[in-house]
Order: structure tokens, then sequence, then C-alpha cells
């Protein structure tokens, strides 16, 4: 039981750091679609 938490650990420690960035690119990425979007629906109009 002790050896799978110590696992669990450095796992989410690990993870953690490269979520932090997972998150930030996917928000630059739903923020890009989303001006896409309303410029082009912008200039259509």
């Amino acid at each position: 039981m002790k050896e799978k938490e110590k696992l669990d650990i450095s796992f989410w420690t690990k993870y953690k750091q490269f979520a932090g960035n997972e998150i930030l690119l996917y928000v630059i990425m739903i923020v890009g679609i989303v001006l896409g979007i309303f410029i082009i629906s912008f200039f259509v109009k």
C-alpha cells in the first residue's frame, strides 16, 4: 500500500508540470477559435 501511494504522488507531481502548460494551450486554442469565429462573422456581414 505504501509503495502505491509513493507512485501516485510522483505521478501527480510530474503530471502537474505538464498540466499547467496543457491547460494554457487549450485555453489559448479555445480563445483563438472563438475570436476567429467572431472576426469571420463580423467581416462576412
